[in-house]
């Protein structure tokens, strides 16, 4: 488990290096960036997704409350980046240590070829024991270009590297089977795929700075544990966490991965924002894809072609209802595949190498 891990994807959120006031702790970020260095001096890569450039700018400058909310987070964004990448570097220095910023947006992931580019980038930084510390550029990410959160981002990162493991830091000590703040509530140390009673225990509000919460933590742990990669959410305003996670010491949330997929399969699971072309499936091509056999889907299960692709494309597979069932690169193009609905005899649209259910 732990003890085992060599390259390791650590997101930060906003309310770990935060005070009350909004404002940076930098005590805190002090605190995270020793632990790294120890980590790094024991020979684990560790790559960093960091929070914390809105909050870095909003101890830069006052701005009007009637300014428009997009455009106020773009200016503290701007401002922020600098002060903060520059926190990350003076600290690292110090340590005699290199970290680097790597700014991001959806766009960035939205096609194989922009995939690969960022991930040799990461990977040539790794190779010369550089830290990549990972935002999303939020002075371009608006609206539906913006990442649920830093957490999706997190999940996409560890999936293309491959990583050993995911380490979620929030504000608390993991999942709770309650409200965290009740007495009678305690840890929930591991989660298996198997455990489908988790969503009832999580509380629907946001954990105060950051724009995702608990909900977009466990969604984006089980599919990053689903693709064979451990995640922990841990509580990143505890000492010593991530070197007493590493050792097995810390108390927190750990999900069971399941058997590891190919690197083109964990691009696919998280390419729905970048699905071109959707396919409805009958009932029968349906229940094959998501029965955990290795099926592939064939004309013979098709009803109708939504929305048009190109050969190569990632697409949308939705059953009789519209209900998204999952994602897979198409082997041919809409028009072959309208010509081929319903009949027997030809080559499959998915392969079962290139798909991924979504449940």
């Amino acid at each position: 488990m732990a003890a085992a891990y060599k390259r390791i994807v650590v997101k930060i959120g906003s309310n770990v290096l935060t005070q009350s006031d909004g404002l940076p702790d930098h005590a805190r970020i002090q605190h995270i960036v020793d632990q790294i260095v120890i980590l790094k001096n024991k020979g684990i890569d560790v790559v960093v997704i960091s929070s914390g450039a809105v909050a870095a700018g909003r101890s830069m400058i006052k701005i009007s409350e009637k300014q428009d909310a997009v455009a106020a987070r773009q200016l503290l964004a701007s401002i922020g980046q600098i002060k903060l990448i520059n926190t990350y570097l003076s600290l690292f220095e110090k340590q005699k240590m290199l970290c680097s910023q790597v700014l991001v947006t959806k766009e960035d992931f939205r096609d194989r070829k922009h995939y690969l580019n960022i991930k040799n980038c990461l990977s040539i930084l790794l190779k010369h024991k550089v830290i990549p510390v990972i935002n999303e550029n939020d002075v371009v990410s608006v609206t539906e270009l913006m990442f649920t959160d830093n957490d999706e981002l997190a999940g996409l990162v560890a999936s293309m590297l491959e990583a050993d493991a995911l380490i979620i830091l929030s504000n608390v000590d993991g999942i709770y089977n309650g409200d965290p703040k009740s007495p009678g509530s305690s840890i929930i140390q591991e989660i298996k795929k198997e455990d489908n009673s988790i969503d009832s225990f999580i509380s629907k509000t946001k954990s105060g700075l950051g724009r995702g919460g608990m909900v977009t933590k466990l969604g984006m742990a089980q599919k990053v544990a689903k693709l064979g990669i451990p995640v922990h959410i841990a509580n990143g305003t505890r000492n010593d966490i991530l070197t007493d996670l590493i050792d097995q010491k810390a108390v927190h949330t750990y999900f069971v991965p399941e058997k590891n997929t190919s690197g083109k399969k964990k691009w696919i699971a998280h390419s729905e924002h970048s699905a071109t072309g959707s396919v409805q499936l009958n009932t029968g091509a349906t229940e094959a894809l998501i029965s955990g056999q290795a099926r592939s889907l064939l004309p013979v299960g098709i009803i109708k072609v939504l929305s048009s692709f190109q050969k190569g494309d990632i697409i949308r597979l939705v059953d009789e209802n519209g209900k998204l069932i999952g994602l897979g690169i198409a082997e041919y193009g809409s028009e072959k595949a309208k010509e081929r609905i319903g009949q027997k005899g030809h080559k499959s649209l998915v392969h079962y190498n290139y798909f991924y259910a979504v449940n």
